[in-house]
């Protein structure tokens, strides 16, 4: 694989913080930037964008954030913990998932406000519900459904996990017979269906990453980072389902 942008950084040992949407391309993306930079070692940690947020905060030893959103980067920005402002380096659309077989019978988004309707959701602090709750409320406005759409949806919700991931685990559970999570997310499990979401409603949910101040290896993060934006990390995500930062 070729190698784009400042690849001549030392070599080092880079610990990158990931959010849990990204857990399967950084899976991918260990050994392929290891191999195209010699001597660059990642070691790759994925929780709640807001949970690595607040590790940072607390001291753990991190070099490179990759946040859900621009919110938690900013964050460290603000109180003065990152090297730089955040870059947009991804972006994800939102759909509706229900387990294999759909026990439910969910049919369209609607259906998430009909009585009896089990909802898996995460924590309020994570990304993902910033971004279903936007789409909720533009669903809303969709014609055919309710004017009590929200607080209907709302009262469904049976159970809060700490990330997206974790949704879509207890989805393919049977756990819950619904839930909205990242397009990408409903791609890497077998377990789960998706229920289409209309175009007009849907909500682009923006990547971005920063530089941890603390780190030891701050060029060899940026070049990183900067890969990560730059057409070899962009083909990668891509192939995920990702799609370009606006």
């Amino acid at each position: 694989m070729a190698t784009t942008g400042p690849s001549d950084a030392p070599p080092a040992d880079i610990t990158v913080y990931g959010a849990s949407s990204l857990a399967s391309v950084l899976v991918r993306i260990k050994p392929l930037y290891e191999a195209a930079h010699a001597g660059t070692t990642l070691t790759i940690a994925t929780d709640s964008s807001a949970a690595l947020e607040t590790k940072i905060e607390q001291g753990a030893p991190c070099d490179v954030f990759l946040s859900a959103d621009s919110i938690n980067p900013q964050k460290l920005v603000d109180i003065g913990l990152a090297s730089g402002g955040p870059t947009k380096f991804a972006a994800n659309l939102l759909t509706v998932i229900v387990p294999a077989g759909n026990p439910a019978g969910i049919q369209t988004p609607v259906d998430l406000a009909r009585s009896g309707v089990k909802v898996i959701a995460a924590g309020d602090a994570v990304p993902i519900t910033k971004y279903a709750n936007q789409l909720v409320a533009n669903l809303a406005k969709q014609p055919g459904y309710p004017v009590d759409f929200v607080a209907r949806y709302a009262a469904n919700v049976v159970s809060r996990q700490d990330n997206a991931a974790a949704v879509v685990a207890q989805i393919g559970l049977g756990e819950g017979d619904a839930g909205i999570v990242y397009r990408t997310d409903a791609k890497t499990s077998t377990s789960v269906i998706t229920i289409p979401v209309p175009s007009a409603a849907n909500v682009l949910a923006t990547y971005a990453g920063v530089i941890v101040k603390t780190s030891r290896n701050t060029a060899a993060a940026r070049a990183f980072l900067t890969w990560l934006a730059a057409p070899d990390g962009q083909a990668i995500l891509g192939s995920f389902g990702f799609i370009p930062a606006s």
